[in-house]
């Protein structure tokens, strides 16, 4: 099966992209309200312009030999490219997962605290820690208006959540 990636942006601002297995899966999920962004939790997502590779044939140089035409360019030497497989593409998202949840393991928890030790953190008044816990999404968003960065973590990468 192949998978469609598309670029995505929610109403802030954040780009982010998204795997789908064809447009209408896409379609459907956004219909269904079920595509959030992952930085701000934000549900209002619109996909974005995007410039996939597009195999454009051979293309003719000067001489009459056939060469790969880049996206763009009338003409020009062919330039690498890589594909993974399913299986190695599988692999690597575990990893990338199993790697997310060490990052959230090795954060301290602060429960209902969050907002409070965030911004005591970004007014220097005390020192930066890696943190998790609770915020609204009224709460996200005013860490966010205020130049504090913040994420969502979904339950699939919290510990404490699956349990």
């Amino acid at each position: 099966m192949s998978l469609k990636v598309f670029d995505l942006q929610c109403e802030l601002g954040h780009v982010f992209e998204g795997w789908f297995s064809s447009l209408e899966n896409y379609d459907s999920q956004q219909a269904g309200g079920l595509l959030s962004c992952p930085v701000c939790d934000n549900r209002q997502i619109a996909r974005k312009l995007s410039a996939p590779r597009l195999n454009m044939g051979r293309g003719k140089d000067e001489s009459g030999a056939g060469q790969e035409a880049p996206l763009g360019q009338p003409s020009g030497k062919a330039q690498p490219v890589a594909a993974l497989g399913m299986e190695q593409l599988a692999q690597l998202q575990a990893q990338v997962l199993q790697h997310m949840r060490q990052m959230v393991r090795n954060t301290e928890d602060v429960g209902a605290d969050f907002v409070q030790e965030a911004r005591r953190m970004h007014e220097g008044e005390i020192e930066e820690r890696a943190i998790r816990g609770t915020a609204t999404m009224q709460e996200r968003e005013s860490l966010a208006r205020d130049g504090i960065a913040v994420m969502p973590i979904p339950d699939y990468l919290d510990d404490d959540r699956l349990q």
